[in-house]
């Protein structure tokens, strides 16, 4: 009697026991999907967080090497050679470039690429600048070997002594004037129309009808006089080229596109010079404008539409 009331205690046991154990099989199962949701979210994040710090970090980069090529600049001018004003010229390119750099929010990876490529002709234009600094000073250390080697001869010799001298002049003049033309002054504005046609200046994307871009052609007295043509890239936030969209080659396997051409009459003193360009309608953010004399950049500057 006593082994039956036994049997029969321990079925009901039997029974609660694997009740509780199915439900815990079901609870362990059923929460395994949202572990799995809640870990792939979590990588997601992190592959974003990774993505945004890899891209600051590449900004964070070219920042600091622009800083250094400024400093580069900055120890080339102190040289005070014929190239002193050339090289300002380029410095100030160096300067928009970081404060355009400096404007971008979590630039995409095609901004990055292309800020880097801008910054490596900056680097190219510098070192270029200082193989020329290099030659001048060769070429003046030869001048002053070759007048010193001469002076002998030239005591007694007048006539020699004035060409030589007429030939020293003529080539520290070709060295002080460079035939080449820069720009300066990059400008661009953004304008509204009111409706008596007058035309102002304003920072709102959804006034905007039309952007103005200006900027100066230094004055050269020996650079060669006529029709010259500029050509100017306006890029949007995604870096598309505004404008007529044009593709020009200028051989060597250079080319460029561009948003508009841009022509004026250079007579050997400083002129100034602007384009404008149209559009249906522009959006909030900032706007990249890159000035070219054919296939060489010669300075760029920005706008911001809020």
């Amino acid at each position: 009697m006593k082994k039956q009331n036994e049997i029969k205690w321990f079925k009901p046991l039997f029974a609660i026991i694997f009740v509780l154990g199915v439900g815990a099989v079901v609870l362990v199962f059923s929460s395994e999907p949202d572990k799995n949701n809640s870990e792939a979210k979590e990588e997601s994040i992190a592959n974003i967080i990774s993505f945004e710090s890899k891209e600051t970090s590449e900004q964070k980069n070219i920042l600091d090497s622009l800083n250094a090529l400024k400093k580069a600049y900055d120890q080339a001018i102190l040289e005070k050679t014929a190239l002193s004003k050339e090289l300002e010229l380029e410095r100030k390119n160096v300067e928009n470039l970081a404060a355009i750099i400096k404007a971008s929010n979590n630039p995409s990876a095609e901004q990055i690429r292309v800020y880097r490529n801008q910054l490596s002709d900056l680097n190219a234009s510098l070192e270029n600048r200082v193989q020329e600094i290099k030659k001048l000073k060769s070429q003046n250390k030869n001048l002053l070997t070759e007048i010193e080697s001469q002076n002998v001869v030239m005591y007694n010799q007048k006539v020699e002594n004035d060409t030589l001298v007429s030939k020293q002049k003529k080539l520290e003049s070709t060295l002080k004037d460079a035939s080449k033309l820069y720009l300066s002054n990059f400008k661009a504005i953004a304008l509204r129309e009111k409706n008596s046609g007058a035309e102002l200046e304003t920072t709102k994307a959804k006034n905007t009808k039309k952007l103005k871009i200006s900027f100066t052609v230094n004055g050269n007295a020996v650079a060669k006089t006529g029709r010259k043509v500029f050509y100017v890239q306006v890029l949007d936030q995604k870096n598309t080229v505004l404008g007529d969209n044009k593709l020009i080659e200028f051989g060597n396997d250079k080319a460029l596109v561009y948003s508009f051409i841009v022509s004026t009459d250079f007579q050997g003193k400083s002129v100034n010079a602007y384009g404008i360009l149209n559009a249906d309608q522009f959006k909030k953010g900032t706007y990249f404008v890159n000035y070219f004399d054919k296939q060489e950049i010669m300075g760029s500057t920005s706008v911001t539409l809020e």
